[in-house]
């Protein structure tokens, strides 16, 4: 794993040992910048069930505002919080060791760019994402990874789901606000 592009880019990122976290694919993590590439700048990011915490580090990268790592598993915690040090981005970073769900339920953050990637199969997003909705900025979007299998509902709050990408095991939802029309 190593970041692709941007103020860090070639940096080697630490993967959390054993089958505690699955880091996304190189391949999919270009799929999903290259989609989102000019809304990153100045972006304020949240990685929520954050493993390695390599998607919010590849924002951070590229020019990101600032990103919320919220992790409860200890091992991908400490790998976490050293690919942000390796990096040199804790000033634009906060580690969170809390459940995905209190910290989302809880918190007052707003975002403009979430990434979700819970494990797979535990209907976790669907508990979350309506909060995740919540927290996001008028032109945020949610961007989550799943199984193959995996079907993530039409609408969240006021977000549609958009665009649904494959890559082999892995799906990649994305979740925008319709666009309003002018009156």
């Amino acid at each position: 794993m190593r970041i692709i592009t941007g103020t860090a880019r070639g940096r080697k990122l630490t993967a959390p040992e054993g089958l505690t976290a699955r880091p996304t694919t190189e391949i999919v993590k270009e799929a999903v910048f290259s989609a989102i590439h000019f809304e990153v700048p100045g972006a304020r990011v949240l990685d929520l069930f954050a493993g390695s915490g390599q998607m919010g580090l590849e924002a951070l990268s590229r020019e990101a505002q600032s990103a919320v790592f919220v992790e409860n598993a200890r091992v991908c915690l400490d790998a976490v919080r050293g690919n942000v040090s390796a990096c040199g981005f804790e000033d634009k970073s906060r580690v969170l060791a809390m459940d995905a769900l209190a910290y989302i339920q809880s918190s007052g953050d707003t975002f403009d760019i979430a990434f979700l990637d819970p494990p797979y199969g535990e209907g976790i997003l669907e508990a979350v994402l309506p909060y995740v909705a919540r927290r996001m900025s008028e032109r945020g979007v949610i961007i989550c990874e799943t199984g193959h299998r995996e079907d993530l509902p039409e609408t969240v709050g006021d977000f549609a789901l958009v665009k649904i990408k494959r890559y082999g095991k892995t799906k990649v939802h994305y979740y925008r606000r319709p666009e309003k029309e002018e009156e």
